[in-house]
């Protein structure tokens, strides 16, 4: 079928976005789903940071590639060994697929799955075949999903189904920002009632984390960002504080949030932990970046360092946490968003999202 979709054409292109314009809307065919496969009509998509450094090469990807992984939609097709979702459902899009066989399948969400690792780093769908071209050549898939479009044929394990009472919007948001900044709260931060949770970075991900740390019961929430744009925001969606970085003073969290992905938003991370306390990144930095930290105060003040991928999440058994949690009014999710746009306007937004202006910009499909 044809379909229209914003292609990746190269890496690294000069800013403004909106000038070099790297993202073509283009006219795409995509292949019928194969048998652990859904066609998938996108209703709504987020705009993310990890889609950013795919864009400005912080993080390298094959091209040309049909980007975006934050997405929800309504299945049109399903394959021949799809059992368990049927035509008209709403999936969520989740970036890691989970073969569930592996090992790293077996530490309940701790480590990323290895073969959806390394399919999403080739480009392909998790059965290592891609389903898109254009004018006969391969254009390859973001992260499983490639959201980006009017439609996507994705793997059964990239999706997890919502009710029909979720809204597309709020459903898109679950597969990243929330899974992502609310599941390091929920899985690796695990705050306890008296405690302060500092979150670093308020973007999509890590207001989102903010959000879900505020939906525990008795939690002091502080909000940690250079924009004070962000940090009002922060304060009108209900964080107790709201600080720039380098007005902490003696401020120290029990749990901490890293979720800017810079190197400096980890050191201020560390430096906010309290003794016999968790900083957990989120952040996706340069392959090449590196911080300075003393490995002392780790063992000496009994404090952890813990990396969290997606979440740490399992996205069949996290999404129904969070659609819960929703439903309750305790996870406003529709507070994320920042505006909606067009998806011909995919590079003015991806200039927003690079100048720090943005929560979550979402591409609504007509």
């Amino acid at each position: 079928m044809k379909i229209r979709g914003a292609v990746l054409e190269r890496i690294g292109a000069p800013r403004n976005y909106a000038q070099s314009r790297p993202l073509t809307i283009a006219e795409l065919d995509l292949a019928p789903p194969g048998d652990t496969e859904l066609l998938v009509r996108i209703e709504a998509a987020g705009l993310c940071h990890s889609d950013l450094s795919v864009v400005d090469g912080n993080r390298v990807r094959p091209v040309p590639m049909l980007l975006g992984h934050e997405a929800a939609g309504i299945v049109e097709q399903v394959g021949a060994a799809v059992g368990d979702l049927s035509v008209g459902q709403r999936v969520v899009m989740t970036f890691l697929p989970r073969c569930g066989d592996c090992a790293s399948c077996a530490t309940d969400g701790l480590a990323p799955c290895v073969p959806g690792s390394a399919t999403n780093g080739a480009g392909t769908l998790l059965s290592g075949k891609t389903r898109l071209t254009r004018d006969g050549a391969e254009v390859l898939h973001h992260l499983g999903v490639s959201a980006f479009a009017t439609h996507a044929v994705v793997d059964r394990r990239s999706v997890v189904p919502v009710d029909a009472d979720v809204p597309p919007v709020v459903a898109s948001l679950l597969g990243c920002a929330v899974l992502t900044g609310g599941g390091a709260i929920l899985n690796a931060g695990r705050p306890q009632p008296g405690q302060t949770v500092a979150v670093v970075g308020m973007g999509g991900v890590g207001m989102a984390a903010m959000l879900t740390a505020l939906a525990h019961d008795d939690v002091h929430v502080v909000a940690v960002d250079q924009v004070r744009d962000k940090l009002d925001r922060a304060l009108e969606l209900g964080a107790h504080e709201a600080h720039a970085p380098d007005q902490l003073g003696d401020l120290k969290a029990a749990v901490v949030i890293e979720a800017a992905g810079h190197p400096s938003a980890l050191e201020t991370a560390i430096g906010l932990t309290a003794p016999g306390g968790r900083t957990v990144t989120v952040g996706l930095p340069r392959p090449d970046a590196r911080i300075s930290m003393s490995p002392l105060a780790l063992v000496a003040e009994g404090r952890s360092l813990i990396g969290s991928y997606l979440g740490s999440a399992v996205p069949a058994r996290d999404i129904p946490r969070f659609v819960e949690l929703w439903r309750s009014g305790r996870l406003p999710v529709e507070s994320l968003v920042s505006s909606t746009i067009e998806l011909d306007q995919i590079n003015e937004g991806m200039d927003r999202l690079a100048d720090g202006h943005a929560v979550r910009q979402i591409i609504e499909m007509p």
